[in-house]
């Protein structure tokens, strides 16, 4: 799975990762307001939520290899737009385009691991997934250090449709599975939807809320590091430190979902995020902040590949892609919310304020994931093949006398 799964989502993660950074900076080279920009750059969380459900429509019909294809074209066609986009509109389309080629993306690689990894190894397989994506996002801004210094924030999205395409390449390359259709399904989203409603209500409580507490830090973090005065360059090498400490988790943590369960690493996860958002209110100097970034990192690793396996888990066979859209979904709103939630929170009241209400819905989300989250996965039960001795007729038994 090294080539067909992992490298390609480390370099995905490489792209984004040199992407990220530049985007509102590109957003503000084209005229755009402080304002303006951040919510120009949430148009690629409004995307994913987009493209999620017709994500599992378009993987039950194609299969994993032909959906990669599509979604890499579609993600350089929107990056080309953002990166040509004479102005702001054009910028926010472009994003929008990006984001929903990135739910293809996420979907098509899921649904391929459930496939070929039995349900007592899915823990390892998808915290690796998550963990070699988490590192390419990680050493993305440093590798497209030199594009950007020569072409400014653009360069980052130039580094990405590179990246995009040879990541789109090495899936494509990747053999079928057993499980990718070779007719099209009958399935309908909304009957899938439908049919499932209380799965997705229940499950996808504490799938949304870990998606809150897991992209609200992104936001959280920086707006605390400029409440206390530390500079730009302090606030980064914090950021570094804690997703050292995330990507050093990856791994562990899917060792553990397989031999402890999803519920007994989700609710920890949860509790360490609760945790350190409640402690974020009293850390005044940086050394505190990097305490709080440090345990926020440690919970996100910590959670690593809990939400993609838990999906896998309870994803019905016949049904299975579209209904990973839909489970994705309800993580990804929670993406998208959690730093929309920081903003109005903090402009209605303090910044303390969010930082305290993240700390209550990371224990709204624990007490979901011990209620509904599923322990430890069903080994499939083998039937050992009958030795040559047992099919034998019996002897009669002889009497001595």
């Amino acid at each position: 799975m090294a080539l067909a799964v992992f490298v390609p989502s480390a370099v995905y993660g490489i792209g984004s990762g040199a992407a990220a950074p530049m985007l509102p900076l590109h957003a503000l080279e084209l005229g755009a307001s402080v304002g303006t920009a951040g919510v120009v750059v949430a148009m690629m969380g409004f995307g994913l939520i987009l493209g999620d459900l017709p994500a599992g429509w378009l993987v039950a019909r194609t299969g994993e290899r032909k959906a990669i294809a599509l979604g890499s074209l579609t993600c350089a066609l929107g990056l080309l737009v953002a990166i040509l986009a004479p102005n702001i509109a054009v910028f926010a389309v472009g994003l929008l385009i990006n984001g929903a080629s990135g739910a293809v993306w996420g979907l098509a690689r899921q649904t391929y691991i459930v496939a070929v990894v039995p349900s007592v190894d899915r823990g390892r397989a998808f915290s690796a997934l998550a963990g070699w994506m988490r590192f390419g996002f990680f050493a993305g801004p440093f590798l497209g250090a030199g594009a950007v210094h020569w072409l400014g924030p653009v360069g980052g999205l130039w580094i990405q449709l590179v990246a995009m395409l040879v990541a789109g390449t090495l899936v494509f390359a990747m053999p079928e599975t057993d499980g990718s259709p070779t007719v099209v399904s009958d399935n309908t989203i909304r009957a899938v939807v439908v049919e499932h409603r209380k799965l997705l209500s229940t499950l996808g409580l504490g799938a949304l809320l870990m998606g809150a507490a897991r992209a609200a830090r992104q936001s959280l973090l920086p707006l605390w590091a400029v409440h206390i005065g530390a500079d730009a360059a302090t606030t980064s090498i914090v950021f570094g430190i804690a997703g050292a400490v995330d990507v050093l988790m990856s791994y562990p943590a899917g060792i553990w979902l397989d031999r402890y369960g999803r519920r007994a690493i989700g609710v920890p996860a949860m509790i360490a995020f609760a945790a350190g958002y409640a402690a974020l209110p009293f850390a005044g100097s940086v050394v505190g902040l990097t305490t709080v970034a440090v345990l926020l990192g440690f919970a996100n690793g910590l959670s690593n590949g809990v939400i993609m396996t838990v999906g896998a888990d309870v994803a019905p066979p016949g049904q299975r892609a579209e209904f990973l859209g839909a489970w994705r979904l309800t993580h990804d709103i929670g993406m998208f919310a959690g730093p929309i939630a920081v903003g109005a929170i903090s402009a209605v009241t303090v910044l303390g304020a969010a930082a305290g209400a993240l700390a209550v819905a990371g224990l709204g989300g624990a007490a979901a994931m011990y209620r509904w989250f599923p322990g430890l996965p069903v080994a499939p039960v083998t039937v050992p093949e009958p030795k040559a001795a047992d099919l034998r007729e019996p002897r009669e038994s002889v009497d001595s006398n």
